[in-house]
């Protein structure tokens, strides 16, 4: 599968990397998107809820930027690890702060499995 460039695109496809441009202030969309066109529907449904769920809300810009990081890390994806830690580091996120991130990631997993591992039942005072 290859990217699809702006001018190889359909209107379609070409209305939400215009969306996508205007929103981010861009010049290009980024490889995540070109690859997404081979599906416009899917193109057109990520980036609205992405548009939805990373703009205002109860928690701050930076961290969503950190929670996708987090995740990315968690999932194995390197393309959203590289793309949301270069997202954190714009809304003023320190290396100290990212590096913090990718330590409790770590220990999160690490504890995680260990309570599956061993099937530890809920205390009742967390429920």
């Amino acid at each position: 599968m290859q990217p699809i460039a702006y001018e190889n695109a359909s209107a379609e496809v070409r209305a939400v990397f215009d969306d996508i441009k205007r929103t981010r202030k861009v010049e290009d969309v980024n490889n995540f998107w070109k690859y997404l066109a081979h599906d416009p529907r899917m193109l057109k449904h990520v980036w609205e809820s992405l548009k939805d769920m990373m703009g205002p809300g109860a928690l701050d810009p930076l961290t969503k930027e950190l929670i996708y990081v987090a995740v990315s890390i968690t999932n194995g994806c390197d393309y959203c690890m590289a793309s949301h830690t270069a997202g954190a580091r714009q809304k003023w996120a320190s290396e100290e702060m990212i590096r913090e991130v990718y330590a409790v990631t770590g220990l999160a997993n690490m504890t995680n499995r260990l309570a599956n591992a061993y099937k530890v039942p809920v205390d009742e005072a967390f429920k």
